[in-house]
């Protein structure tokens, strides 16, 4: 009797301690369960992971960079690396199935398409924007408001004579004139040398040449007697720095903008750009879930970047593609 009237205050309190114990944990339960997301609430992004890997133009670079930054923030598991190493030099990985998707300013070649197919890479291509290459000149160029695709094709030809402005045109300065340019892996050099030059890949060599676009801009904002060309998107980034030419192709001089690019009038320099996707990476959630993303949400943005969107025709047609 002795015994359980000792124990008696003794097992109360271990009662006691089990139920602050209990208490405690269902409230810190509660409290973890409150952070989390309810079930049959979360994304279908948020259960994505892996990682993509991307490479090619310069010029799409500002789009798919723009959605691949939306893209991780909405799915923070899943890594999208964007390289720039040129259109053709984008190609040369893609078809040898090392990278996922290639930004291209032009489209496939007939010799990359028969290497893919040797290769086993299978693809989708779909448009993503439009694009109209940009000649300019340094912001302090007063002497130049257009040129006629004739006299680029001066400029810019192989074995070109044209040293200084006054090459040109004699009433332009005595001064040398700097060029600056894509490199030979650009779909932009392929594009501008078959319009102005009348052949793919005809170009004089001695200028100074970059697949990075924002190099070429640095360049030409640098140096008074300066001339070149690259995408639309990198000179209306940098109006401040750059002055654009009007191109005359024989119907009048065009200034690139907007609304030229769009309706077509910017002659002979509007384009479409694209992606290429593998249809062997199509089969990974991630990836995807990143082609419908981008096609979702090019038209915006390849407006905040600077280009012209295409019509959404395009764009649903592209997601027919990968369904």
């Amino acid at each position: 009797m002795k015994w359980l009237q000792k124990s008696k205050p003794i097992k109360l309190l271990s009662v006691l301690v089990l139920c602050l114990v209990a208490v405690f944990s269902m409230t810190a339960c509660g409290q973890t369960n409150n952070n989390q997301p309810e079930a049959g609430n979360e994304g279908q992004g948020s259960k994505l992971s892996g990682s993509i890997e991307i490479d090619g133009s310069s010029t799409v670079y500002p789009i798919t960079e723009a959605v691949a930054e939306e893209f991780m923030t909405k799915n923070p598991n899943v890594m999208v690396t964007v390289g720039v190493s040129g259109t053709g030099g984008g190609f040369k990985r893609f078809i040898k199935g090392e990278t996922d998707i290639n930004d291209a300013s032009r489209p496939i070649k007939d010799s990359e398409a028969q290497e893919a197919k040797d290769n086993g890479i299978e693809y989708v291509p779909m448009t993503v924007a439009y694009d109209g290459i940009t000649v300019v000149v340094n912001k302090d160029n007063n002497w130049v408001d257009k040129l006629t695709v004739e006299e680029l094709k001066k400029i810019w030809e192989p074995g070109s004579s044209v040293k200084k402005w006054s090459d040109i045109r004699s009433n332009w300065p005595d001064e040398e004139i700097k060029l600056y340019g894509p490199g030979t892996d650009s779909g932009t050099f392929d594009y501008f040398t078959e319009e102005i030059c009348g052949e793919e890949g005809a170009s004089r060599s001695d200028y100074m040449a970059s697949e990075d676009d924002n190099q070429l801009v640095q360049g030409v904002a640098g140096d008074k007697y300066a001339l070149g060309y690259f995408g639309y998107a990198y000179y209306s980034e940098n109006t401040d720095k750059l002055k654009a030419v009007a191109i005359d192709n024989g119907e009048g001089a065009i200034e690139p903008t907007m609304e030229t690019i769009n309706n077509g009038s910017y002659v002979p320099l509007s384009r479409p750009i694209f992606i290429y996707v593998s249809k062997k990476s199509l089969k990974r959630p991630e990836v995807k879930e990143f082609v419908k993303f981008y096609m979702e949400n090019a038209s915006r943005l390849s407006r905040e970047v600077g280009y012209v969107n295409a019509p959404n025709s395009v764009y649903q047609e592209n997601l027919s593609k990968i369904n």
